[in-house]
């Protein structure tokens, strides 16, 4: 049985998205594939984030992830929007969910670190779902 496709989708695909494609390989790649993107995209991903998540999980987003837009990236069965006070990205379809996470970028490692663990704590949710159906 192949996994459904999980897309975690922002603006710029340069942080909150880019930290639950990385989450969501770590804690649900057995049960979902997790992709991110954005309908524009940064040159890099934001380097406060990169030295939180190495610092937290060990995981270096720098080497194993890069900026994408939805068009990179395979359809997902599920959409999911990272939170739309910035705007919604449009993707084409209706999102399945809108996390409403504030975006940390620029603000101190207690912010980025509250909404690191904020995103953790919804992709177990949505493992514990997707596993129960």
């Amino acid at each position: 049985m192949t996994k459904p496709k999980v897309a975690f989708i922002c603006i710029h695909n340069s942080c909150r998205s880019q930290i639950a494609e990385a989450l969501g390989r770590l804690l649900a790649g057995d049960v979902f594939e997790s992709y991110s993107a954005g309908t524009e995209t940064k040159t890099e991903i934001n380097q406060d984030a990169v030295r939180i998540m190495k610092k937290l999980y060990g995981i270096d987003m720098g080497e194993t992830q890069y900026p994408k837009l939805i068009t990179d990236i395979p359809s997902p069965d599920i959409a999911i929007s990272m939170g739309c006070n910035a705007g919604c990205p449009f993707i084409g379809r209706p999102f399945d969910d809108d996390w409403g996470l504030d975006d940390p970028t620029g603000k101190p490692d207690e912010t980025f670190i509250s909404v690191i663990k904020q995103i953790e704590e919804k992709v177990h949710a949505l493992r514990d779902s997707m596993e129960h159906e």
